[in-house]
């Protein structure tokens, strides 16, 4: 089988000769053709984490009971994460079909009723996926134009979720390593440079530097040695991108690190993964292992006189070695802290060697770039943004998930047609772009485009790609004050600017959000100089730290007093927050014609601010109170007011 796959890899178009037992043989290791039932179960860390685990256990009790022989393959996520678990079946002769929230209870039921050739009536149907090998299932709709995917293109997402990523033999059977070989055997590095660079394919971890300029400093380069560096430490809240390519399609993050490698000249490489994604790590050492024995990594590849390698390097999650200079300390066993540049990576890196550091996703574009040539990949996007960006949608949105769109498409087609809008007819107030280094999109800004210019003008950036939704009942105040919290904490502390700027401006906004001080005369104009003192310091900051996380530290607090300063003057001058956020702002008082004296609500104070007796109305006393909050969750009579 493994000299059958290697002829099939550097097969062209043009010269491959195929009987019929060979295209028997490649079409059910693709899975378009079958000659047993197959069960594929989503068991991404989304899907495990909604119950998917359980789900297979139920799938395999079910076959053995019924003595079914049927395969089950365990699968990544597809980027539907909300409606995970998410199980597909697909039967001889048949198209495979998807259902979604598929718990354990309901295995019995859609799988009696799909081996009987029936639709389970009372289950939601995803859709199926259309074959012209394949019958139809009636009145389903092709998962291609579910209202979820159909805006989508879908190129380092087309696998996720489809295919077993643990099968060299089935990412090869649908194309890959194809790209990585012909370039081996016909392309030189100064060409991949060009061609990358003429794709218009930028960085997607964050700053968008050209991919393909980027590359040539390395390649012009003179030096014994030069490393790639997979950089997927994903350290931005409501980011999983990365994360879920490996666990859905590791052999294509391989098959990009290796044609960016042979660009570069660089034999070794490193995966940079946080240790927190223990699936993500364990199916990419099994990817690693079966590269390996297919001679797809090593000694001499294929005959073509190139060597490459790559080792895994688990980080301990520090948001800091995101950078790529922390990242290259932390390999090289070293304390993760940025250093400052001129020299840089490219130039002078891992071990002062010449290093080329791209994210999971940029790397994961490559065998598209090269298998479709750099006008098709120029051809979706804008002018200085092209291809697509897959981006993680979290919060206050009907459908989370994964998605990926052409760069162009605005944020009100992402919010409203592909992740179906805000929930429960609540009010969408922004949209955080870019993680911790990024800002707001308002209400104002829906139409904007997607892409590193049009973000940049907003006050956004688009940064690893995750969007996370906030609706009116979200307090922006306490949104920036989370964010300061979270850089605070992961700053390395290497310069002031940004270990101490940072905690001066998280100082600031918990006093913004704090119980007022009893007594205070002048308690309004010091919270007033605090905004003042915000944007001051947030523009030191960012001028004068030395790394890009440290620049781009102040930017959720600068974004939100941009969009939304009269809620943080509505903390300071009226010392309310109207969403109810901010427990210390909120005032407690109790309804004496719903309260029983049942005494809970004074028991359980831990402030002992509740008085009265037994069997009659209590108070609060204001003073005392502390807003926790708690008299509010054991009230069983509804006598508790928040205002």
């Amino acid at each position: 089988m493994i000299e059958f796959l290697k002829k099939e890899i550097l097969s062209t178009d043009q010269d491959k000769v195929y009987n019929k037992e060979v295209e028997k043989k490649l079409q059910i290791i693709g899975k378009k053709s079958i000659d047993k039932p197959i069960i594929f179960i989503g068991t991404g860390t989304c899907g495990l984490g909604a119950g998917a685990g359980e789900t297979a256990d139920a799938v395999e009790n079910y076959l053995k009971e019924n003595d079914i022989d049927a395969s089950i393959i365990k699968t990544g996520c597809i980027g539907l994460c909300s409606s995970e678990p998410i199980l597909d079946i697909q039967l001889p002769g048949r198209n495979r079909i998807s259902f979604e929230n598929v718990s354990e209870d309901k295995v019995e039921s859609i799988l009696n009723n799909i081996f009987s050739l029936a639709i389970p009536p009372d289950e939601k149907v995803l859709g199926q996926f259309m074959s012209e090998n394949s019958k139809a299932w009636e009145g389903i709709i092709p998962i291609s134009e579910h209202a979820f995917f159909k805006p989508q293109k879908r190129i380092v997402l087309k696998n996720c979720g489809i295919i077993d990523p643990i099968s060299i033999e089935e990412y090869i059977a649908n194309g890959g390593y194809k790209s990585y070989l012909n370039v081996l055997k016909k392309e030189t590095p100064e060409n991949i440079c060009d061609i990358v660079e003429a794709s218009g394919l930028r960085g997607r971890g964050g700053g968008g530097f050209p991919t393909g300029k980027k590359w040539k400093f390395t390649l012009n380069t003179d030096s014994d040695q030069k490393y790639l560096i997979c950089n997927a430490d994903e350290g931005d809240p409501g980011a999983f991108m990365d994360r879920a390519v490996i666990e859905g399609d590791p052999h294509r993050l391989i098959e990009g690190m290796g044609i960016a490698a042979f660009g570069i000249g660089a034999t070794k490489s490193y995966v940079y993964i946080r240790a927190e994604y223990p699936l993500a790590i364990e199916r990419l050492k099994i990817a690693l292992e079966q590269a390996k024995e297919y001679g797809i990594l090593g000694k001499n590849i294929f005959d073509s006189g190139i060597d490459f390698e790559i080792k895994i390097k688990m980080g301990a999650g520090a948001f800091v070695c995101g950078e790529e200079t922390a990242l290259i300390h932390s390999i090289e066993g070293k304390r993760g802290m940025p250093r400052p540049r001129p020299p840089y990576p490219a130039v002078s890196g891992l071990f002062k060697k010449p290093t080329i550091i791209n994210n999971v996703e940029t790397l994961a574009n490559l065998s598209y770039i090269i298998k479709n040539g750099a006008a098709d990949f120029a051809s979706m996007g804008t002018e200085n943004s092209k291809g697509t960006k897959v981006f993680a949608l979290s919060g206050k949105i009907a459908l989370t998930g994964l998605i990926e769109v052409a760069m162009g498409t605005t944020v009100r087609e992402v919010l409203y047609n592909i992740a179906g809008g805000i929930p429960n007819n609540k009010k969408f107030k922004s949209v955080q772009i870019g993680g911790p280094s990024g800002g707001c999109i308002t209400e104002e800004n829906l139409d904007i485009q997607i892409d590193y210019d049009s973000l940049l003008e907003v006050g956004a950036m688009m940064g690893s790609g995750g969007l996370v939704v906030m609706d009116e009942d979200t307090c922006m105040v306490d949104v920036a004050k989370f964010f300061m919290d979270f850089i605070q904490r992961e700053s390395c502390g290497k310069c002031i600017p940004c270990r101490e700027g940072t905690r001066r401006m998280l100082e600031i906004l918990n006093d913004i959000t704090a119980k007022p001080r009893p007594g205070e005369k002048h308690d309004a104009l010091r919270r007033f100089k605090g905004i003042t003192q915000l944007e001051k310091l947030g523009k030191v900051i960012q001028e004068t730290s030395l790394c890009g996380l440290g620049q781009t530290a102040p930017n959720p607090v600068l974004s939100t007093l941009k969009w939304f300063r009269h809620e943080y003057e509505e903390h300071i001058f009226e010392r309310t927050c109207s969403a109810q956020v901010c427990t210390e702002l909120r005032t407690f008082s109790i309804n004496v014609d719903n309260c029983t004296g049942c005494t809970v609500c004074a028991i359980k104070c831990p402030a002992d601010a509740i008085i009265g007796s037994r069997k009659k109305p209590h108070f609060i006393i204001e003073d005392k109170c502390i807003s926790c909050g708690i008299c509010d969750d054991v009230c069983k009579f509804d006598a508790i007011i928040i205002n």
